[in-house]
C-alpha cells in the first residue's frame, strides 16, 4: 500500500483529446497496431545492443534491466538466455531480458540477475505502454508462452510494481501473485530540512546529534562517497567480509558468497554513463578515526538511474563501536549528500525492516508475473503462487513472523 505518490519523472503518455469519435478513432487504430504484435526470443544480448541501450535512455525502464547490468550479470554467470523481443512490425515494443535457471526445482525463465533486483520493470516504449491498454490479456499469454515454450516450464517474472512513478506496467496483463516483499521509499525535496518533514523530523535530528557526538568521541571519522576505482573495489570486497560474518553468526546462507555474484557486483562499479546519470554500482563506507583508525563501521552499495537512488545492500561491523549505530548513521550521509544532485527519489530496497520503515514514507506492493509453459509449469506456478502467500501470511503477522526467524536461525534452513 501506497502513504503517498511517488514523484514523477516522467508521465505516463496518453491521450488529451475529449473528443468521443477521435478517441474512438485512436482506440481502433490501437488495436489494429497490438494485433500485429510480433515476438522473438534472442540467445545473447549483442544484436538488440544497439535499440537495448535506446531504451535504457527512459529513466522509467529499470536499471536492472538495463544492457550494461545485464551483461556484467551474464558474463559472470554464463546462464542461458533467452531475450525476449517484442515488435510491432518493424518497430520496437519491449525488451524483457530473461535467462534460464532451476527456481524452486523447476526449470524457470526468470529475469536476468533476478535474485540481486530491488525493481523489475522491462523495457517498454512509451508506445507500446499506451498501445498495451488495449491488448487482450490472454492474447498476450499466449504470445508470451508460445514465444518461450520448450525453453523452459515456467515463467517468472519477480518484485515488479504495476504502477511506478505514474506509468502503468503493461506486465500487468498477465497472471501475477503478489509478491512477500514490499519496497520503501523516500522522496526526496528541495534541502535535508524539506525531506526530513516527511517522517519524524525531531526525532531522526535528535538520533543523529548522539550518534554524531559517540563517533567524535571516538576519535572521528570519514564519510567515503566516491574514491578511486580501487578503492571502491577494496570496499566491496570488506562488504563481502562483513555480510558474510553477519550471515555466519546468524545461521544463514550467504547469497553472496559465490564467486560468480562477486564478480556481477565487481562489474557493476565499472558501469558509469554521466551523460544519462546512470551508476551501476557506488560504494559508501564510514571510517573511523582515533583508536580504530583506518577501520570500516558500515557500508552499503547504492546505484542510480536518472533521478532513482536504489540502495542493493548495505552492512556494518558490529564489533567496532556498535552503540553509534554507524549503519543508521550512513544512511543519514548518503541522503543528506544526494541533495542538490537531481535526485528525487531514495530507494531502500526490497524486504521490510524496522530502519526502513523509521526513514521512508512510501510503501510500494510488488507482483510477480507467473505463467506456466508446460505441464510441469503449472505445479511450478502452484508451488510459487503457495510459498509466496505463505511468506506473506506470515510476514503480515510480526509474532510469527519473529517467531519463524528465531527458528529458521536455530536450525540453520
Amino acid at each position: 500500500m501506497q502513504a503517498q505518490k511517488l514523484p514523477v519523472a516522467r508521465k505516463a503518455h496518453h491521450s488529451t483529446e475529449s473528443n468521443a469519435e477521435v478517441s474512438e478513432l485512436r482506440a481502433l487504430n490501437a488495436q489494429i497496431a497490438v494485433a500485429e504484435l510480433d515476438i522473438v526470443v534472442l540467445d545473447s544480448l549483442g544484436p538488440l545492443e544497439e535499440i537495448w541501450r535506446e531504451l535504457d535512455r527512459d529513466d522509467l525502464n529499470s536499471l536492472h534491466q538495463g544492457y550494461d547490468w545485464c551483461l556484467s550479470w551474464a558474463k559472470a554467470h554464463g546462464n542461458p538466455l533467452s531475450i525476449v523481443w517484442g515488435r510491432l512490425g518493424e518497430e520496437t515494443a519491449f525488451i524483457l531480458p530473461i535467462e534460464i535457471n532451476r527456481f524452486h526445482g523447476f526449470r524457470t525463465a526468470r529475469f536476468v540477475g533476478a535474485d540481486h533486483s530491488n525493481i523489475n520493470t522491462g523495457l517498454f516504449t512509451a508506445r507500446f505502454i499506451e498501445l498495451a491498454t488495449n491488448l487482450e490479456p490472454r492474447k498476450f499469454a499466449e504470445l508470451l508462452r508460445r514465444a518461450l515454450v520448450g525453453s523452459a516450464d515456467l515463467l517468472l517474472l519477480q518484485n515488479i510494481p504495476l504502477e511506478w512513478r505514474g506509468c502503468h506496467s503493461p506486465l500487468a496483463l498477465l497472471p501475477m501473485v503478489q509478491n512477500q516483499n514490499h519496497a520503501y521509499h523516500l522522496p526526496l525535496l528541495a534541502n535535508m530540512e524539506s525531506t526530513l518533514q516527511q517522517v519524524n523530523a525531531k526525532g531522526r535530528r535528535k538520533k543523529f546529534r548522539t550518534q554524531l557526538r559517540r563517533l567524535e568521541a571516538l576519535g572521528g571519522f570519514d564519510y567515503i562517497s566516491s574514491g578511486t576505482s580501487d578503492e571502491q573495489h577494496r570496499l566491496l570486497d570488506r562488504f563481502f567480509e562483513q555480510k558474510g560474518e553477519r550471515f555466519n553468526a546468524l545461521g544463514l546462507p550467504d547469497v553472496f558468497e559465490a564467486s560468480q555474484t562477486k564478480a556481477f557486483l565487481h562489474g557493476a562499479l565499472d558501469i558509469r554513463d554521466p551523460g544519462s546519470k546512470t551508476v551501476g554500482l557506488e560504494m559508501h563506507a564510514i571510517r573511523l578515526k582515533g583508536a580504530y583508525d583506518g577501520h570500516i563501521a558500515a557500508l552499503a552499495g547504492i546505484s542510480r538511474k536518472g533521478d532513482h537512488i536504489i540502495c542493493q545492500f548495505s552492512a556494518i561491523d558490529e564489533s567496532l563501536a556498535a552503540e553509534t549505530s554507524p549503519g543508521e548513521f550512513l544512511f543519514w550521509q548518503m541522503i543528506a549528500g544526494q541533495h542538490g544532485k537531481g535526485v528525487g527519489l531514495f530507494d531502500f530496497g526490497l524486504g521490510d525492516q524496522r530502519y526502513k520503515r523509521s526513514w521512508a514514507p512510501v510503501e510500494t506492493e510488488h507482483y510477480d508475473v507467473v505463467l506456466p509453459l508446460s505441464l510441469r509449469g503449472r505445479v511450478g506456478g502452484l508451488v510459487h503462487r503457495a510459498i509466496t502467500r505463505g511468506k506473506a501470511f506470515t510476514k503480515s503477522r510480526p509474532k510469527i513472523y519473529h517467531l519463524a526467524q528465531r527458528i529458521h536461525r536455530v536450525i540453520g534452513v
